[in-house]
């Protein structure tokens, strides 16, 4: 149970930023800090892989609408990369059933990836994009000031990363009203869209003629 801490650290970050998360631990098991990083997120192509695609997220979160159209996206792929690195982290230690750890990281990424898209859908009913910028800036140093504190303190990032995530969820329901508004607007708006389309398809070439000799 001792890697259990860890597990749900890394799966709530990874909710947030996947590709923070697999670079963070590569690097810290690379470097020698820690030897609960199993080899796999240590080799260069992986560190490599999840270094640029860190440095999209980091350009494509702070851009308003783009960061909710990144988070869709990221809807699969923040569980998935929870669940394998909680599985990788209970099968390097063998004291967790790789199973059980992969469901552990995998529902925590989930519950914050949750989280953060829903706020993000909040966010961007303002038409500013300051608070897009703050709000991913926080977000790329909340996770790596926890992970980097969960390699020395598993349990107490364990309890910081539990509030923030009860926090977030209590948000989240508190923004619902604001949020199903921007889905409206959204859903109206495409639909005004798929009109003008059908309006343009069915005008005559050339634009209206005068039925007069």
């Amino acid at each position: 149970m001792s890697v259990l801490p860890l597990v749900f650290t890394s799966g709530w970050a990874s909710g947030i930023n996947a590709y923070a998360v697999i670079l963070l631990l590569g690097l810290f098991g690379a470097t020698g800090l820690t030897d609960q990083v199993p080899e796999s997120l240590q080799r260069t192509d992986v560190l490599v892989a999840a270094g640029v695609l860190f440095l999209c997220e980091a350009v494509a979160d702070k851009i308003p609408y783009v960061d909710s159209a990144w988070d869709a996206v990221h809807t699969v792929v923040r569980p998935v990369s929870g669940a394998v690195v909680g599985a990788l982290l209970a099968g390097q230690s063998g004291s967790l059933p790789d199973l059980a750890a992969g469901a552990l990281g995998g529902s925590t990424a989930l519950a914050s990836h949750a989280v953060k898209a829903g706020t993000r859908m909040a966010i961007n009913t303002s038409p500013e994009p300051v608070s897009n910028i703050v709000m991913s800036t926080a977000e790329d140093l909340g996770v790596g000031t926890v992970v980097t504190f969960a390699m020395f303190h598993p349990e107490a990032a364990a309890i910081v990363a539990a509030v923030l995530l009860a926090a977030g969820l209590a948000l989240l329901v508190h923004l619902g009203a604001r949020i199903r508004r921007f889905l409206r607007r959204r859903a109206q708006r495409r639909e005004e869209k798929r009109l003008a389309a059908l309006e343009r398809t069915a005008a005559p070439p050339g634009g209206p003629r005068d039925g007069g000799g």
